[in-house]
């Protein structure tokens, strides 16, 4: 794995570390490598000891990961814990870590009155994921706030970045290579902070009613065709309640997929393919998915 050692780093390297433990489908297999910094000067460091050819797979509270059961041949690098900067650069602007939880941002936000994030509240991953797929819930983005990131590359040099930097869509967001998110700086506006928490609330007892929480998943599956709702063409193709090993397609939201406890990588990512193609037989609409698919098929699957 590391190529060189000079300064030594801090924090937590785990070897065959199952990513089960680490995304919430838990299901997956093992990372070879599986570091949690100690704070974003450790972070540099380790990165500079690692060979030019490693794979490497960032993630945060692996909410829209599924690590396949052959495991990920590389280095995991977990910002969830570590990379957890909050503060405020100015009176309106929010500085928050990559391993923030978007909930927590949201809440800072509106217990000072400020309003634009409420509806991170609504979504279970960190600041780092929404950055990198442009996040979204109740009708929110998460990059029409965001006034500058700032990014770590291979070589651990640190650069903050403006937007127009990014080529950012729907679900989807292209920038430099090899730089992963530190932080995001959330531009703000002023607002009623009792209103802003009772958008909050509102929002995630919406979310309570409509999306099956209490269970193990990664949240929507698919992204929303122009104009249409994959979990409407879902359900309108027969699929609520389509069950494969211990993954199953949600009877409360048809566009989640499920770990009704004993769910392997192999079972979601079939049941995955198997709604995606159905749809597009009996839809004509070929569904992309959100998720991302990662690491190594097991022998025989």
């Amino acid at each position: 794995m590391a190529a060189k050692q000079t300064q030594r780093w801090r924090g937590e390297l785990l070897q065959d570390e199952p990513m089960s433990r680490h995304t919430s489908w838990r299901a997956g297999g093992v990372a070879r490598h599986f570091y949690t910094p100690v704070d974003v000067q450790d972070l540099a460091v380790f990165l500079q000891q690692l060979a030019a050819d490693e794979p490497l797979l960032w993630v945060g509270l692996g909410s829209n990961l599924l690590v396949r059961d052959g495991g990920f041949p590389g280095t995991v690098i977990c910002v969830h814990g570590a990379v957890t900067m909050l503060e405020w650069l100015d009176d309106t602007t929010l500085r928050a870590g990559a391993g923030v939880t978007c909930a927590k941002a949201a809440r800072v936000t509106t217990r000072a009155g400020l309003t634009g994030i409420e509806f991170l509240a609504g979504i279970p991953g960190t600041v780092g994921g929404a950055l990198a797929m442009n996040a979204g819930a109740f009708g929110g983005e998460t990059w029409t706030q965001v006034a500058a990131v700032e990014t770590i590359d291979r070589s651990g040099q640190l650069h903050t970045r403006m937007p127009g930097e990014y080529r950012v869509g729907y679900r989807s967001v292209r920038g430099p290579e090899n730089e992963w998110f530190l932080a995001a700086h959330f531009a703000l506006q002023p607002g009623d902070a009792e209103q802003a928490q009772a958008r909050i609330r509102e929002l995630l007892a919406q979310r309570g009613a409509s999306q099956p929480v209490q269970q193990y998943s990664c949240g929507s599956v698919f992204r929303n065709p122009p104009g249409d709702h994959a979990a409407r063409l879902i359900e309108a193709s027969g699929l609520k309640g389509r069950k494969i090993g211990g993954a199953q397609v949600s009877e409360m939201h048809a566009n989640f997929i499920v770990n009704t406890g004993n769910a392997s990588a192999a079972d979601i990512e079939t049941l995955l393919n198997q709604v995606q193609g159905t749809v597009e037989q009996q839809q004509g609409v070929r569904l992309e998915t959100e998720v991302r698919i990662v690491g190594e098929h097991v022998d025989g699957q």
